[in-house]
């Protein structure tokens, strides 16, 4: 009995926790003030995370092989199919983005043929086949729809077709909330910037977040206890040679 009170009692403490965000999890390094976002940025830093200490997970509900790498998850879906990786999570917080800003027409993404992928052709009932768009179905804007969208989008794009779609960022003093590192392949891999913090001398450190393979929790990453990352030395987290100034990359705005 002892024990069954022990554990609800830790169930509603940790049940009780209010959720929070990117913003007020973690503490900016000393010296350090965080660079004021808008658009895309200043929202990656209102993501909400899952209560502290919650492991990063595959699409499968097992512990994920990155897991300890993990700083916090991202409080958003991975799905249930092997399709959310991480070129794929990036582009999931781009589109979810637009479409809370009802930018809709802002939404697409090219598959690695080279076919567009709009999301206003499939919101209004076209369907993907062999490079065209084919009407099949009725309007749709729902959230469902706009999720069977983004499933197109992974099964058919990468990060050989997002790195050809971003911006280079030539100058490292630049690099903001939102940017990408990111390196096509097969696999290839990339990260993104969640949010950035400068000092005096205008050295920047940065906050990023990940999926890999299989598709897991988006994960806000971690390398020997400190979630701060710089261009200054590599990361000590696997792929962490493309945090460099080489494969930065942007989205278009």
């Amino acid at each position: 009995m002892k024990t069954l009170t022990i554990f609800l009692l830790a169930f509603f403490v940790s049940a009780s926790i209010p959720a929070d965000d990117v913003n007020t999890r973690f503490k900016v390094p000393a010296g350090y003030g965080i660079i004021t976002n808008i658009g895309f940025g200043k929202w990656l830093g209102q993501l909400s995370l899952k209560p502290a200490g919650t492991h990063t997970q595959t699409y499968k509900g097992d512990i994920a092989r990155t897991d300890a790498y993990t700083a916090a998850v991202i409080d958003m879906s991975v799905g249930k199919q092997d399709l959310q990786q991480c070129a794929d999570a990036v582009m999931r917080l781009r589109a979810e983005y637009l479409f809370h800003q009802k930018r809709y027409d802002a939404i697409a993404f090219n598959f690695t043929s080279g076919f567009r992928c709009d999301y206003v052709h499939y919101a209004n009932g076209y369907r993907y086949s062999r490079d065209k768009w084919v009407k099949t179905a009725t309007k749709d804007y729902s959230y469902a729809a706009f999720m069977r969208y983004m499933n197109l989008v992974f099964s058919y794009a990468g990060t050989l077709s997002l790195e050809k779609e971003l911006i280079k960022v030539n100058n490292e003093k630049d690099l903001r909330a939102g940017d990408v590192f990111i390196h096509g392949g097969s696999p290839g891999h990339c990260f993104i910037v969640l949010a950035v913090a400068e000092n005096v001398a205008h050295e920047r450190k940065f906050l990023m977040a990940q999926s890999f393979m299989p598709a897991q929790n988006i994960q806000v990453l971690q390398a020997d206890g400190n979630p701060w990352f710089s261009m200054a030395q590599t990361a000590r987290i696997p792929y962490g040679e493309l945090v460099d100034l080489k494969y930065l990359r942007r989205f278009k705005d």
